[in-house]
This record gives structure tokens, C-alpha cells and sequence, in this order.
């Protein structure tokens, strides 16, 4: 016998060898292992574990069909997933498998085709047991169904997120925002927060709180809706999860808000209260002194209303002053404050102005809107309003004495006559009664002494940038203060019987100011000068100017006359005779303050007019303020199909001018174009002008 083995018994024996080798491999791993051949289905090989969960020994099982090693049932079960491997894919499903003590098991079976070239020669079967993990995954099924039971119950809205990124979600919060949850899934939750709240909400999160909070959040048709957040952290699968309960708190909102709006508010008239005057006039006056910028307090009180009130009943009355408040409103912009203080006296804050005198043609324009009739069972009735002015910081720099200084006014535009309105005077306070006497003998003095000068602001044609004339504007050069402004002086010297010789000045010289530019070479334009409603009662306007016309020597057509539309409408015949005599003398005439007035077009039909002026109201806050567009597009289109001129007032930007052009107004007048200059001041402005405008 030869000491070595030959080579053929080597190879069995290291066949033997691998064959024990794999024999071990396979009854060591976790899983069940079988091959079955091709066609037939016969097992060729079985790990212990395989055979054992089937009934048998390695060794028994060899031979025998998937169907008969498996049993009937189970083989019924699994068939399509056979059949499936059968064409060469590998499959994988679980089934249910009881024990030999009867528990349930769930199993991951793998079928692999076993393919050498293009023969399919068997199929290995790999088995895990995954009972443990199918519980817990049945188990977390389970608590997340009672969940989703206890989210569905609750009108709260339930939120899961993991790092921001929704996970989950209940009816309710489909309900709060307006979103299916599947279009939420997946998206970062702070992106429902409005965008002011959300970085206090992500703070709120990194730093794991759990206190109550509330925030804004976006509903998906854009409107806002305030809650209350609630959120805690949870562990779930070794991950920290949030959980986030959101409750609307609409109308917890609302109730709040409904009880501050009433402690600020007139429960009748919804407008804001003397409280909530204060606190704004407060804040208005703060930052004014920062900006050194201009207000104005109008003190309102409807005249003779408690004869109204007392004749038609208090339902008759309310309804009047609810009226009177929406007039007042749709009066004034958007950044002005109404208030009723009580009974039939209202505020109106005026911050912002360019000038304080710029309150006057707000007040003009209140009282016109307020003293046009109201129906009342079918009845018209009319009330008009006295208006007191106070001015910040001219006035009084601090709020409670501002409003004191309007109530004041307000009760001397009473006394002289109503339906008017007055700025406050010194002399108003009924402390110093020498003042107003004092006061009276410098306007006299004035008068005595031609104390006054005009100045003049440009006109001009839009079209072209020609000049088209000068509008004259009276200054009193007082012996202490310097210039002073016509509002301040004109209704008093109304109230003293002392506007008629004031009137005749300004007329003569301004007429011969005209003339001596005309002689001098400048353009051949008219000069504009306005007419009071007292003035027309008081003297002969048109032989008065008939006089002024023959001493100066202008020619009547560069005299342009401007009187408000209240006059034209509470003169009635007076100025209906008053316009045809100027017209008989070649005089133009304008309509100052157009639209503040209510006159119609048929009323102005009637009239010997040739301009109308859009009240600087209307223009202030164009073109941003739509309606206002609407107005003065309106007026134009009047005063076009009048064959009337149509000049714009206040125009203070270029874009202000840009749009009257497009409009199709005529002219303008206002700081862009130049302000009031004095007379020595013209010759050099025309100069620059025209040398700008080639």
C-alpha cells in the first residue's frame, strides 16, 4: 500500500471535507435554508432549522416536493410567489407560521433563483423569523391607531415633526389650515407660521419648551388665524419627535378685541373716544418734535342740533350724528384721525401737514360735506358745522391745552355767525380781553398804513410749461412777528367789519403790480385775486374794480376774480349778478375750492365762469389715493365739457404734475412748480423758468 493517498481518494476526501464544512455553515446561521430543483420542486438540501420547522430530519426531507414538505394549505399560499421565482425573479414575502406549541410566528421567506447561463436549475429558499420585529411594529400600529382615534376625537389640531419636517398630522389641522394632509406631509411646519412669529416659534423649538404660547399662522386661502401652541418632545424609535396641539383662538381674539375697541370707541357713531384721541395726539406730538413737522386739532360743533334732536326725537338724532361721522370720515385721508368727544362735538387729527395752514382748506372742505342736507323720513335736513383750528406747534406744544385752543375757536366761530370755521387767537383765551383790543388797533393801524404785502405763485400751463398768470396772496407785516400768514388775520378782520378796505388794497395792488411787470417785458398773463363771502355783501365789487382797472390802467382781461363754491351757492342771486357784472367788464372769474361745495353741473351752467381750481385736497394725496384720481379725473372731464379751464392746486411733486398732465388738466399751481414769491422776487424766477423750460 503506498504511504500517500492517489489523488482520486484526496478528492473525495476534500469533497467531504467542504461537503461537512457547508453542512455546518448551514445548521449554524439564523435562518431557515433549502434548495429545490427546478421542474420538479424536490429538495435537494435543507438546513436543520428548515427541516425542523417542517416536521422533518435533513435527511427525511430530501426528495420531496415543496407541496408535501410544506403541507396543502401553506402551499396553496404561496404558489403565485412560486411561480413568480419559477421566471427567474427573485421574490420576497412574509406569511404567518404557527409552531409545533401553537404560537403564531411571522416569517420573511427570500426565493432566489438559482440560474447557471440561461437555465434556471432551482431555487434557494431563504427563511427569517421576524416574529419579534412584527410584533413591535404591530405594536406601534396599534398605538398609533388609538392616536390617530384620539386625534380624530379632538378639534384641536394634532401636528408631528421631527426636525421641523411634518411626519404627521389629524383631521383638525386640515380643518386650521385648509390643507389635505398629504400636500403637508413632508413640509417644514414653521412655513404655516406668518412671518413675523416665526422665529420667536423656531426659539420656541430648539429650546424644547413646553409652555403654552401663541402665534399667527397662514391658512391656505391666505387669511390669518391666531392660536395657541402647545409642544413637547418625544422619543420615538430612538428619535426625538415633537408633538405640536394648536388651538384656534379666534374668537378668545375677537372678545379681546371687541373689549379694547369699546373701551376706545363711541359705541353709536364706532368712532374712536376722547381716551384714545389722547393717546394718539400723545404719540403724533412726539414724533412731530423729532421731525419738526406740522398738525392741526379741528374742533367740531353741529349748530342748532339740539333742536334738532329735541323736535325729531334722539333715534332722529343719532342717526344724524352717524351721518356727520361718515361724512367726516370720507372727508379727510386715510392717515387723519376722527373722534367723537360726545354729544354732537367731534375732533379731527390733522398730523403731517405741510403747513399748519393747509388745516383751513380741510376745514373748507368739512364744511361744505357736513352742511349739505340730509333725508330724514323723506325730509331734508340741514346742519352746520362751527369749526375751531388749533395748530401744533404755532398753538401749543402739548395735547390737552392743543384741544382747549380748538374748543375756544370752535365757540368764536359761533359767535360770529355759525357755519364757519375759525384758527385760534391769543386773544380767545378770555384771559387777556386787552389783547384782542390791542390786536385790533394794529389791523386798523395796517390799514391805515397799507402794511401789507402780496406774493405771488406762478401759474402755469401743463402742456408746454408757458406761464399762464400769478395768483396774488396777501401777507400782514406785523410790527412784532414779522410776515404773518393770512389765516391768522383774515377772520378776525371778517369778525371786526375790517375785510372790505383790506379787499380794496389787496385788489389795487395788486392790479398795478400786473401792470408794472407788463410794462416791463414780462409775458402779458393775469393776476388772480380772491373775493370773501363778506366782501360781497359788503361792497360794489364791480364798481369797485372798475375803479382799480381806470387808476392802474390794466386791461380787465388780466384781472381774474376767485370765489369759493360755498359763495357761489349761498350768494344765489347776489352772485349771480355780481358774475354778469363782471363779465360785462371783461373780468374772467374762477371757482376756488372746486369740489368741496357739492354744486352740480347744471348749477354751474348758470354762471359766467371761465375757470375752476381743484381744491389742493383732492390733490395732496394723488396719485397714490385712487379715489381722490377718481375726483379730480371727474372734474376735469366737468370743467372740459363746460369749456372751462381747469387748474390744479397744491401740486407739490412731480409726480403729482405728471399725472394732471395725463389727466388732461390745464394748469397747475404749487411748490413743484415755485412757491408764493414776493413781487421783487418774479422778474428773476420768470427768468429761470423760462431759460429751464428751453
Amino acid at each position: 500500500m503506498p504511504d500517500h493517498p492517489t489523488t482520486q481518494n484526496q478528492d473525495g476526501l476534500e469533497a467531504r471535507a467542504s461537503g461537512s464544512l457547508l453542512r455546518v455553515v448551514a445548521d449554524t446561521v439564523p435562518a431557515s435554508m433549502a434548495y429545490f430543483e427546478a421542474g420538479t420542486m424536490r429538495c435537494r438540501f435543507a438546513n436543520e432549522r428548515y427541516a425542523r420547522a417542517t416536521g422533518h430530519t435533513t435527511a427525511s426531507i430530501l426528495g420531496l416536493t415543496a407541496r408535501e414538505t410544506i403541507g396543502e394549505d401553506v402551499w396553496q399560499s404561496i404558489q403565485p410567489h412560486v411561480e413568480r421565482c419559477t421566471t427567474g425573479q427573485p421574490v420576497r414575502y412574509t406569511r404567518p407560521h404557527h409552531d409545533a406549541e401553537g404560537s403564531q410566528r411571522m416569517l420573511e421567506v427570500h426565493l432566489i433563483p438559482h440560474i447557471q447561463g440561461s437555465q434556471q436549475l432551482g431555487t434557494f429558499v431563504l427563511i427569517h423569523d421576524i416574529t419579534h420585529h412584527w410584533q413591535a411594529e404591530r405594536a406601534v400600529r396599534d398605538s398609533e391607531e388609538r392616536m390617530r382615534k384620539f386625534s380624530a376625537a379632538t378639534e384641536e389640531a394634532i401636528v408631528f415633526h421631527r426636525d421641523g419636517y411634518i411626519t404627521d398630522g389629524n383631521e383638525a389641522l386640515e380643518r386650521l389650515c385648509g390643507y389635505p394632509l398629504s400636500e403637508v406631509l413632508g413640509t417644514m411646519v414653521f412655513d404655516y407660521i406668518c412671518p413675523e412669529h416665526r422665529a420667536a416659534a423656531i426659539a420656541y423649538t430648539r429650546a424644547g419648551r413646553e409652555d403654552p404660547y401663541e402665534v399667527t399662522i397662514l391658512h391656505r386661502d391666505g387669511h390669518a388665524i391666531p392660536v395657541e401652541v402647545v409642544g413637547k418632545t418625544m422619543p420615538i424609535d430612538g428619535q426625538e419627535y415633537r408633538i405640536v396641539v394648536a388651538r384656534d383662538i379666534t374668537l378668545r381674539k375677537q372678545a379681546q378685541e371687541h373689549m379694547a375697541f369699546i373701551a376706545l370707541h363711541d359705541p353709536l357713531t364706532q368712532l374712536p373716544n376722547r381716551r384714545y384721541l389722547m393717546e394718539q395726539l400723545e404719540k403724533t406730538l412726539a414724533r412731530l418734535r423729532r421731525q419738526h413737522g406740522h398738525a392741526a386739532l379741528l374742533f367740531i360743533n353741529l349748530d342748532h342740533f339740539k333742536t334738532v334732536n329735541d323736535s325729531l326725537g334722539h333715534h332722529t338724532g343719532d342717526s344724524l350724528l352717524c351721518e356727520m361721522a361718515a361724512r367726516l370720515k370720507a372727508s379727510v385721508r386715510t392717515c387723519d384721525l376722527v373722534a367723537r368727544l360726545g354729544s354732537d362735538e367731534f375732533v379731527v387729527l390733522l398730523p403731517d401737514l405741510a403747513e399748519a395752514q393747509d388745516a383751513s382748506a380741510v376745514a373748507d372742505k368739512l364744511l361744505a360735506a357736513m352742511g349739505a342736507p340730509c333725508l330724514v323720513g323723506g325730509l331734508p335736513v340741514t346742519l352746520s358745522p362751527s369749526i375751531g383750528i388749533s395748530r401744533y406747534p404755532e398753538d401749543s406744544a402739548d395735547a390737552e391745552e392743543l384741544l382747549r385752543h380748538a374748543d375756544l375757536a370752535m365757540h368764536h366761530a359761533k359767535d360770529s355767525g355759525r357755519a364757519n370755521r375759525q384758527f385760534y387767537q391769543h386773544t380767545m383765551d378770555g384771559r387777556a380781553p386787552l389783547e384782542e383790543l390791542q390786536l385790533e388797533r394794529l389791523l386798523r393801524d395796517a390799514i391805515q398804513r397799507h402794511a401789507f404785502t402780496l406774493h405771488y405763485q406762478p401759474q402755469v400751463w401743463l402742456g408746454d410749461g408757458r406761464l399762464a398768470g400769478f395768483e396774488a396772496l396777501i401777507r400782514w407785516q406785523h410790527p412784532e412777528r414779522g410776515i404773518v400768514a393770512p389765516d391768522e388775520f383774515i377772520p378776525f378782520a371778517e369778525a371786526r367789519g375790517l375785510i372790505t378796505p383790506i379787499g380794496r388794497w389787496v385788489l389795487h395792488e395788486a392790479c398795478r403790480q400786473l401792470k408794472a411787470w407788463h410794462d416791463a417785458g414780462l409775458p402779458q398773463v393775469p393776476v388772480a385775486v380772491n373775493l370773501s363771502a363778506l366782501e360781497l355783501r359788503q361792497r360794489d365789487v364791480a364798481a369797485d374794480i372798475q375803479q382799480v382797472l381806470d387808476a392802474t390802467g390794466l386791461a380787465p382781461e388780466f384781472l381774474e376774480i376767485e370765489i369759493t363754491e360755498t359763495v357761489l351757492m349761498q350768494q344765489g342771486t347776489a352772485a349771480a349778478s355780481m358774475l354778469a357784472a363782471l363779465r360785462a367788464l371783461g373780468v374772467r372769474v374762477s371757482i376756488d375750492d372746486f369740489g368741496t361745495g357739492y354744486s352740480s353741473l347744471a348749477y354751474l351752467k348758470r354762471y359766467p365762469i371761465d375757470k375752476l381750481k381743484i381744491d389742493r385736497s383732492f390733490v395732496t394725496d394723488t396719485p397714490g389715493n385712487g379715489d381722490d384720481v377718481a375726483i379730480v379725473t371727474a372734474i376735469i372731464q366737468m370743467g372740459h365739457s363746460l369749456q372751462l379751464q381747469v387748474v390744479a392746486e397744491g401740486v407739490e411733486t412731480a409726480e403729482q404734475q405728471h399725472m394732471l398732465r395725463t389727466l388732461g388738466c390745464d394748469l397747475a399751481q404749487g411748490w413743484n412748480l415755485s412757491r408764493p414769491l414776493a413781487a421783487a422776487q418774479i422778474p428773476d424766477w420768470w427768468q429761470r423758468w423760462r431759460q429751464a423750460a428751453n
